[in-house]
């Protein structure tokens, strides 16, 4: 298929009809806007049946950066929807054949590494405490995230020793001094 037709698809399935076709296949920021939004009513939907195939159509968008963007955009509200790390598990699977398509390996493995973030952050809201080691392998990201996030405080003391950075393990060390003082 040729860009103009992934666009013009995509845009259709969305039922996005405000977005020149001709100008997104012109300009990638305009193409960049557009893809957001098929993103949005994407994850929106009640049904992940067509993910995988949208995911598809636009990873072969020749600017990489622009799909790329794109999909982390998807992985991130799907995360974020997902009822436990379980669902979210089976769903990125069906994914990843499809992240094969970025030409480079450094695209690739940011996914990836999103998808084993997001994997991680689950299985903590579902009552899992990582050992050092599983806190390791998150990125700064998601470390960040779970330092400013976290009600866990078994979470929140294991940042505070081992964050990857000072400012994560202060902003964990200050969270859970602040938890304590209002469970007293």
């Amino acid at each position: 298929m040729t860009l103009h037709a992934d666009v013009a698809e995509l845009l259709a399935v969305a039922g996005i009809l405000d977005v020149d076709v001709d100008a997104a296949v012109a300009d990638e920021h305009v193409r960049s806007a557009g893809y957001q939004r098929v993103v949005s009513v994407t994850a929106s939907s009640r049904s992940r049946d067509r993910d995988r195939v949208i995911v598809a159509t636009i990873l072969r968008d020749p600017i990489e950066i622009v799909s790329k963007t794109a999909v982390v955009a998807l992985v991130d509200t799907i995360a974020m929807k997902a009822t436990g790390p379980a669902e979210f598990r089976q769903w990125s699977a069906e994914l990843l054949p499809e992240i094969n398509q970025l030409k480079t390996e450094g695209s690739r493995e940011f996914i990836r590494r999103r998808i084993h973030d997001w994997l991680l952050w689950l299985s903590i809201e579902d009552g899992h405490v990582p050992t050092p080691v599983e806190l390791v392998k998150a990125t700064d990201w998601m470390q960040r995230v779970l330092a400013e996030e976290s009600t866990s405080p078994a979470v929140l003391a294991l940042l505070a020793e081992s964050g990857s950075s000072k400012k994560i393990r202060n902003i964990a060390k200050n969270r859970a001094a602040s938890r304590e003082l209002r469970t007293q």
